[in-house]
Formats: structure tokens, C-alpha cells, sequence
């Protein structure tokens, strides 16, 4: 459960070696936060991060995930619940993909949607009805602003995140009222291993900035943070341009 000052006392990360949500998973041990699942593929990169915060004093438990895997979702994750109650589910993985070669191998791009969007459609689905059957808890879900129109330069990845934000702020929609609290986070360009090698984007941000908003919007129990915030009004701008104008934008 909460503590009396609102802060999550056991957190679920889908996606255990994302910055964003190890940099988010910090600030969260830093407070109050106590026992951390980290869910993923078994990896070096895995354990280290489950080093790195049982060094901050929390209790790290890994179990196995695979978004690529949906069929197993429903029992690894359950394994979890039925170790205790979850007050937070950080849902954090994904892919960027290669927009160039995507377009030539379209397997890749299935890849790709597969990841981005029936995975989370899958996790989403089980975490959130075990939350709703303990009665409490928030599910984060780290989508982008990319769904909010997709562009030439990455249109795969763009749609399989827009797919993810509908889905998101729907089931946020089914569980209101229920106990259960659904935020949807849009960052725009985060510099780190993901995107390194990439041209920075206007507005670009770090995943330090990404757990700072969502800290604060856990506190608020908002149902859509934009990191930073200025892109909100950007990007409701850049959403109602004509197509013609938006195709001639250099993005």
C-alpha cells in the first residue's frame, strides 16, 4: 500500500533496463519506495540494474518478461501479484525500430508494432485487472509524442505508439472510479541509448526530466503528463495542421 504521504511502497517495472523508468524507480527509492520488481528478458544489463538499486537500499526481485511473448504474460505476471500487492505498474518498454529498413523488411516493422503495441496491449490488460482486483494502485505507461501525428521519418514507430496512447487512455476510461489510476506520460525526444546516434529533436529532454514529471503526476494523479511540458501546446498545434502543410515540415 501508499504510505500516509501518497508514495508507492512496491513498484512493477515492464521493462526493467529502461533509463526512464530506472531514473523514475530512483527518485521513487529515494522517498519511500521499498520493494521493486524489475520485469524483463534475463540479461547482464538486467542484473545490473537490480544492483544498482538494491545499493539504494531496496528490495530487487527479476522475473522474466517478454512483450514479444503475450502468452506467458498472463502467468509471470500473475506470479508477481500473488506475492503481495503492487501499488505502482510502470509500463516501460519498447522499441524504436529502423524506419528505413522497416520499410523494406516488413517483418522488422511487425516487430516493431508487436512490441510497441500488442505486448502493452497484453501486459495492460492482465496488470491492470490485478490491480483492479486488490482495489488500489496506479499503472504508468510511458507512451510519446510521436503517436500524436505520425511523421515520414518514422511513421512505424509513430503508429505503433499512437495505438499504445489510445489504448492507455481507454483503459484509463474503463477503470475510472474502480481504485485504479491510468497516467499516460508523452516525452518528446529523451536523449539515451535509444536514441543516441539520432538528430536531437526541438524540446528534447532526459530521462531524469521524464521521472521528475512522473513523480509529480503520480502526486497529482494526473491522467496525462507531456515531458516537457511546453509540448502541449506544440504539439495541439502540430496535430491540427493541414496535410499538405504538415508534409512540407522538415521532421
Amino acid at each position: 500500500m501508499k504510505d500516509a504521504f501518497g508514495f508507492p511502497q512496491s513498484v512493477l517495472v515492464l521493462g526493467g533496463t529502461s533509463e526512464i523508468a530506472l531514473a523514475t524507480v530512483r527518485r521513487l527509492v529515494a522517498r519511500r519506495t521499498r520493494t521493486v520488481w524489475l520485469a524483463g528478458r534475463p540479461s547482464p544489463a538486467l542484473d545490473e540494474a537490480a544492483g544498482g538499486l538494491r545499493a539504494l537500499g531496496a528490495e530487487v526481485r527479476v522475473v522474466g518478461f517478454d512483450a514479444l511473448d503475450p502468452g506467458s504474460h498472463e502467468e509471470g505476471l500473475g506470479k508477481v501479484f500473488a506475492e503481495g500487492d503492487i501499488d505502482l505498474v510502470l509500463m516501460a518498454f519498447g522499441v524504436l525500430g529502423d524506419q528505413a529498413h522497416d520499410e523494406r523488411e516488413p517483418l522488422k516493422a511487425v516487430r516493431v508494432a508487436q512490441t510497441n503495441y500488442t505486448g502493452a496491449v497484453s501486459a495492460g490488460l492482465v496488470t491492470a485487472r490485478a490491480l483492479q482486483e486488490q482495489g488500489h494502485g496506479s499503472l504508468v505507461v510511458l507512451s510519446s509524442v510521436a503517436g500524436e501525428r505520425a511523421r515520414r521519418a518514422n511513421f512505424i514507430y509513430g503508429s505503433s505508439k499512437a495505438g499504445l496512447d489510445a489504448f492507455a487512455q481507454g483503459l484509463g476510461d474503463a477503470l475510472y472510479g474502480t481504485g485504479v489510476h491510468v497516467m499516460v506520460v508523452r516525452p518528446g525526444f529523451v536523449r539515451s541509448r535509444m536514441t543516441a546516434g539520432l538528430e536531437e529533436a526541438p524540446f528534447a529532454t532526459t530521462p531524469e526530466a521524464v521521472a521528475a514529471a512522473v513523480e509529480l503526476g503520480l502526486r497529482r494523479r494526473s491522467e496525462t503528463v507531456w515531458v516537457p511540458g511546453a509540448l502541449r501546446v506544440v504539439m495541439s498545434a502540430v496535430r491540427h495542421l493541414p496535410r499538405a502543410a504538415f508534409r512540407r515540415l522538415p521532421v
